[in-house]
C-alpha cells in the first residue's frame, strides 16, 4: 500500500527545478514513449506536451520513443498517427525513430537483444530470476484464488531455484520468462516532483514478468532499461504508474543505476468524476482536430489541465509556454476536462485569426454547404468568423446562402426590435423599392438606402433591419445583419428573398 505522505511534496524536490538540475549535473532529457494503439488520447498528448515544455524551458532534449512490445495491442498505421499528431501541434523531437540519434534504435521491438543482455545482468545481480511455470499453471492458481474470494498473488517456486541450475535450463531452450525479484518485507520509498515522498510496502508488489518467453520485455522492464541507456533525466507519466515506481527503482538499484527525477501527472477526469477514456466515447486529439478545433487552442487548453501559471491568464501560445512553463506549477489534484471551456478557448483563437487565415481554414466547410460561385467568401468569412467557435459549426451557419430555408411568419415577431407581421410587411415593401433602385451594390449604398428609410418613415432601426435580415436568412440568427447579408447575397438574390418575405407576410393568417 502507499503510505501517508503521498500528497506532500518532498523537501528534497521542493526547490527550483533549475537548482535541481544543477544538483544533478546532467543535461535535461525528457521522453515521450507512446504505444502505437491507434489514436492519441488527451492524456497522452498532455504527457507529450509537458515533457516537451520541460525540456524546452530548461534547454534540454525531447526524445520520442515507440513502446511497441505489447504486440497484441498494436494497430497498423498508429506510428504514423503519433508522428502526424506531434507535427500538427508543433512538438518537435530532437531524437526518435524517424530522425535517429545517438541512443537508437528508438523502437523497443528493435531492441530485443539489449533487453536480453540487461535481464541476464539483473539476474546475476540478484534482482530477477528465471521462471519456468506454464501459463496453464498460473491460470489454475488464479482461478483457485478467485474461488476462495482471495486476492491472487503468485508465490513463484522458481524464485528458490539454484541460479546455476536455472541458467542451465534457460540456455538449453526450456520455455521461461524472467521475473523481478521483489524483496520480501520492508518498504520502498521514492520522491516525486509533484506528489512528494511516496512509500509502498514491498509485500504489495508482485514478482512481475520483465522478459516474456518470446524475448520481448514488458513495460516494467523496457522503460527502465531505455530510460537509463537514453540518459533520461526526467520521467514524465500519468499518476496511474505512481504505485509501480518502486518496482522500477528496485531495478535501478540492483543494476547500480542513477534513478531519474519522477514527475507523475494527475488524472484527467470528466465532470462526472470518471477518467477520460476512448472506450467510454471520449474524444481523442484526432476527434477534436477533425471537428474543427484549432491545434493551438487544443495545446493551450491541455497545458492548463494540471498546470497553473499562477496568474489569471489563460491564453498562451506554444512559444510562450516554452518560456514560462515550470514544474513547480504542476498540480497533484485531478484535472477536469471541460468541453465547453475548450470550445470557448477555440472560439477565442478563431477570432484572433486574420480574415484571410479564417477563410483558408473555412474553405472545406464552405465547400460542403455552398455551391454558388458568385459569393465573395472573404466578405462572408468576416461575418462567419465572429460567430464560429468550432470550424465544424460553419455549414450550419451558412446553410441559408444557397437556398432560403422555409420559415414561419413568427420569425418577424420580435419584442425587442418592436416588430410584428404588419410592421415587417410594410418595412419589406419599402426596402424592396429603395434597394431595387440602387445602381451601385455595396455596403455603404445599402446602408444609406435603408437608414434613409428609417429616418424618413420615422421607424426604429430594428423595425427596418430585423425584417430585412429575417427575409434574407430565414433564420432566427445569422452571421451579420441585414446590410451585411444583402451585400454578400447580391442584389438579385436580396430582392428575390425580400419579395418572398412579402408574399409570406401577405398570406391570410
Amino acid at each position: 500500500m502507499i503510505k501517508e505522505g503521498l500528497f506532500k511534496r518532498s523537501k528534497h524536490f521542493n526547490t527550483d527545478e533549475k537548482e535541481f538540475i544543477s544538483f544533478m549535473s546532467v543535461q535535461v532529457r525528457t521522453r515521450f514513449a507512446p504505444s502505437p494503439t491507434g489514436y492519441m488520447h488527451i492524456g497522452n498528448l498532455r504527457t507529450a506536451l509537458y515533457a516537451y515544455l520541460i525540456a524546452r524551458a530548461m534547454n534540454g532534449k525531447f526524445i520520442l520513443r515507440i513502446e511497441d512490445t505489447d504486440q497484441e495491442r498494436l494497430v497498423e498505421g498508429s506510428v504514423e498517427v503519433i508522428y502526424n499528431t506531434l507535427k500538427l501541434v508543433g512538438l518537435e523531437h530532437d531524437e526518435g525513430p524517424d530522425i535517429g540519434g545517438p541512443f537508437g534504435p528508438y523502437i523497443q521491438s528493435q531492441r530485443k537483444d539489449v533487453y536480453k543482455e540487461w535481464a541476464e545482468k539483473l539476474i546475476a545481480a540478484g534482482g530477477a530470476y528465471y521462471c519456468f511455470c506454464s501459463k496453464e499453471k498460473l491460470e489454475s492458481l488464479r482461478k483457485e484464488a478467485e474461488g476462495k474470494d482471495a486476492v491472487f498473488k503468485y508465490q513463484d517456486p522458481c524464485r528458490e531455484l539454484d541460479p546455476a541450475e536455472a541458467q542451465k535450463r534457460a540456455v538449453t531452450g526450456e520455455p521461461c520468462v524472467v521475473r523481478q525479484k521483489i524483496p520480501r518485507g520492508g518498504s520502498t520509498t521514492f520522491n516525486d516532483m509533484v506528489y512528494g515522498s511516496v512509500t509502498v510496502e514491498n509485500d504489495t508488489l508482485e514478482d512481475g514478468i520483465l522478459l516474456k518467453s518470446d524475448g520481448l520485455p514488458t513495460y516494467n522492464f523496457a522503460n527502465v532499461v531505455d530510460d537509463h541507456l537514453m540518459q533520461i533525466s526526467h520521467v514524465i507519466r500519468g499518476s496511474e504508474y505512481l504505485s509501480s515506481a518502486p518496482k522500477y527503482n528496485l531495478i535501478y538499484q540492483a543494476l547500480g543505476w542513477v534513478i531519474p527525477a519522477y514527475i507523475h501527472l494527475p488524472l484527467i477526469m470528466k465532470a462526472a468524476g470518471k477518467k477520460l477514456s476512448k472506450r467510454e466515447g471520449d474524444a481523442s486529439f484526432e476527434d477534436f482536430y477533425h471537428q474543427g478545433y484549432l491545434n493551438e487552442a487544443i495545446v493551450n487548453y491541455i497545458a492548463l489541465l494540471g498546470w497553473n501559471p499562477k496568474d489569471d491568464r489563460e491564453i498562451f501560445s506554444l512559444d510562450e509556454l516554452k518560456k514560462i512553463f515550470n514544474i513547480s506549477g504542476l498540480n497533484n489534484s485531478p484535472a477536469i476536462f471541460d468541453p465547453d471551456k475548450l470550445k470557448w478557448m477555440n472560439g477565442e483563437y478563431i477570432r484572433k485569426l486574420a480574415p484571410e487565415q479564417f477563410k483558408q481554414l473555412a474553405m472545406p466547410y464552405y465547400q460542403k454547404a455552398i455551391k454558388r460561385t458568385d459569393i465573395d467568401l472573404l466578405k462572408l468569412s468576416k461575418l462567419v468568423q465572429l460567430r464560429t467557435e468550432v470550424l465544424s459549426d460553419i455549414p450550419g451557419i451558412v446553410d441559408f446562402i444557397d437556398t432560403l430555408p422555409e420559415y414561419d411568419v413568427s420569425l418577424y415577431v420580435n419584442k425587442k426590435m418592436k416588430t410584428d407581421p404588419a410592421i415587417s410587411l410594410e418595412s419589406l415593401k419599402l426596402a424592396l423599392v429603395v434597394l431595387g433602385n440602387l445602381e451601385i451594390w455595396k455596403h455603404e449604398t445599402i446602408h444609406d438606402a435603408l437608414f434613409g428609410l428609417i429616418e424618413t418613415q420615422g421607424l426604429k432601426t430594428g423595425q427596418m433591419l430585423w425584417p430585412v435580415r429575417t427575409a434574407l436568412s430565414g433564420k432566427e440568427s445569422s452571421p451579420g445583419g441585414a446590410i451585411d447579408l444583402a451585400e454578400v447575397l447580391g442584389k438579385e438574390e436580396t430582392l428575390g428573398r425580400i419579395t418572398a418575405g412579402i408574399e409570406l407576410l401577405s398570406k391570410p393568417s
